[in-house]
């Protein structure tokens, strides 16, 4: 990976896209950027018996940022954590313009038919709009 600085880790879930893109990101020293994009709400939560949807939310994130923040420290990496909401690929794209990163590393997910028929391929999306190349993993 020589000529990149700052790289942009974007996690669906898979850990071992944040080992592996942390793998290859230290052996440059690169500046570490990780983002979980979370799709935006649509629908009334308070049908399901949530009383407050903020806590909730904040307890998941506050893990998701716990476990990234571990992982990194067992690959022996400084990360920069982002939790986003909205459209996954589009968040992808806008927080590698704001943070201005030489390349982004996701990791690609199994396509069922039912994906191939209906799309929502984040990976295609991603490079499509990416400011930077995009390593898949």
């Amino acid at each position: 990976m020589k000529g990149y600085r700052k790289v942009l880790i974007a996690v669906n879930g898979n850990k071992e896209v944040l080992k592996k893109g942390l793998q290859l990101a230290g052996d440059e020293k690169c500046w570490v950027t990780v983002v979980k994009v979370l799709p935006q709400n649509e629908g009334d939560l308070n049908l399901v018996g949530i009383k407050n949807i903020e806590d909730v939310m904040n307890n998941g994130q506050t893990k998701a940022v716990r476990s990234f923040r571990e992982t990194a420290e067992s690959e022996g990496a400084l990360i920069k954590t982002r939790i986003e909401e909205g459209d996954v690929s589009r968040r992808i794209v806008e927080v590698a313009e704001e943070e201005r990163c030489d390349v982004i590393i996701l990791g690609a997910q199994k396509r069922t038919w039912l994906r191939k028929i209906f799309g929502d391929n984040v990976v295609e999306k991603v490079i499509q709009g990416a400011p930077c190349p995009v390593l898949v993993i």
